[in-house]
């Protein structure tokens, strides 16, 4: 596809993404805002409001992107991220409407179309030069790192939604796990891909959810020690990171 239909469906897509967003808090979409319509499935994992405001560095991170792909310097970018952000956009607007008509187990299906259009996107921009394409980087490792976590929220909200309450173990153990699993996350991309950005959304994710659960003994003593190996993993690969041309 030509580089500047490319440029032109992302922004498009972006705009699309940033209006829906807008519309779906400020109407609010089908009656309830989206944090409201959390509260619909209730589940220890979930952080506390002020953590979502993660969104607006993630979104100033995108507008920058959409920025720099108008850039001649921006031309390798474009091509090797090829139609996957403007797919990641459409992704992203339909799990919008999906979430607030209450349709939980189709959102988990769009969220997991999302986390796989980041994840190629991670994986296509890597090779590129930091100094030259850092605004198509960081935007990305920043977007992967909290779409993982709400990945996980989202699968828990389906369970909720179809009446399950933890099995055998109590919410707080479900809770403590899926920490345990989105540090498993953040270990492999800390030492495969010395990713500091990843790490840093979970490590303000893990916050998130302390300060809504400070109670809870068993998933603060996950936390504490789920935060701390992702430190000791990012200063390792800061530490082994190499300046790039």
């Amino acid at each position: 596809m030509p580089v500047n239909t490319l440029r032109l469906l992302n922004l498009l897509g972006f705009v699309l993404v940033i209006a829906l967003n807008i519309l779906a808090n400020a109407l609010p979409i089908n009656g309830m805002t989206t944090g409201e319509l959390s509260a619909l499935y209730p589940n220890r994992f979930v952080p506390a409001g002020f953590t979502f405001g993660i969104w607006g560095v993630i979104y100033l991170a995108l507008l920058g992107f959409t920025v720099f792909q108008f850039f001649q310097s921006a031309h390798g970018a474009i091509k090797s991220i090829g139609i996957w952000f403007f797919v990641s956009c459409l992704a992203n607007a339909s799990w919008i409407l999906a979430w607030h008509y209450q349709k939980p187990l189709l959102s988990l299906g769009l969220m997991l179309l999302l986390l796989f259009t980041l994840i190629k996107i991670y994986l296509v921009v890597r090779p590129l030069t930091w100094s030259a394409n850092w605004l198509a980087k960081v935007p990305f490792q920043l977007y992967l790192g909290w779409i993982s976590v709400a990945t996980i929220a989202n699968a828990t909200a389906v369970l909720v939604s179809y009446g399950w309450a933890g099995g055998p173990l109590s919410e707080v153990a479900w809770a403590s796990i899926m920490v345990v699993v989105a540090a498993i996350a953040g270990l492999f991309f800390a030492i495969r891909y010395k990713d500091i950005p990843y790490n840093g959304v979970l490590l303000w994710a893990f916050y998130g959810i302390y300060a809504r659960q400070a109670s809870e003994g068993l998933l603060q003593t996950t936390l504490y020690i789920a935060a701390s190996a992702l430190i000791v993993a990012t200063l390792f690969a800061l530490i082994r990171r190499t300046p790039q041309a």
